[in-house]
């Protein structure tokens, strides 16, 4: 019962750790697209309006309308709501939809099989797993694309999130320097399992499976 109770305890000290790394993660996107997203945008509207003729009022309509989208898009991510109640499908939708947006990586979401209810904390975890393999992609992998599916059977779920980026050799040193292994860690809370299938020059794919 002790063993049971420390475990549980631990559990939840994970899940408001992860909570906050979603948190602080979500206001560096936000801060870095006000700057250099909306704020480009709208400095273009203010030029565009300084020379605005019958025939370019269109020019302005556009970038001001374009601007509204992307503070729409901002406020479902500062919704302190939404990251306690993360929804797993909309919240990598919304995260697949900001990197196509930004031109970050041409990215897609495909789903499988008939949409399954999963446990709210265990959403959070396998979020934030897939937020940190996002975030290696971006910064490492110098991939063009990256494609996550969902596949849901009665019991189980399998997610795949595959980039097709300069890869690396898997080994241990490898996997502990790019926090593969947080990641790992991470599933096995949950009593999921997490796998890495990398290749040089041939990207690298993330598998997830967790029992419904």
């Amino acid at each position: 019962m002790i063993e049971r109770e420390e475990s549980k305890k631990r559990f939840e000290r994970e899940i408001a750790e992860t909570q906050i790394e979603i948190r602080e993660e979500t206001l560096r996107n936000i801060s870095w697209e006000l700057h250099d997203n909306i704020g480009q945008l709208l400095t273009l509207a203010k030029i565009q309006l300084q020379s605005v003729t019958d025939k370019n009022i269109h020019e302005v309509s556009d970038t001001i309308s374009k601007s509204l989208t992307e503070i729409r898009a901002l406020s479902k991510l500062i919704n302190p709501e939404a990251i306690k109640n993360i929804n797993l499908k909309e919240a990598i939708q919304l995260e697949i939809d900001r990197f196509n947006r930004l031109n970050f990586i041409a990215s897609s979401l495909i789903i499988k099989g008939t949409e399954q209810k999963i446990n709210k904390k265990h959403s959070i975890i396998i979020f934030r797993i897939l937020q940190e393999f996002f975030s290696n992609t971006i910064k490492h992998s110098k991939a063009s694309e990256l494609k996550v599916i969902l596949d849901f059977t009665e019991k189980n779920i399998l997610i795949s999130a595959c980039d097709n980026g300069i890869g690396f050799e898997i080994n241990q040193n490898k996997i502990q320097g790019i926090g593969l292994q947080n990641i790992k860690n991470r599933a096995k809370l949950i009593n999921a399992e997490a796998t890495f299938l990398s290749e040089k020059n041939k990207g690298t794919t993330l598998h997830i499976s967790y029992n419904l």
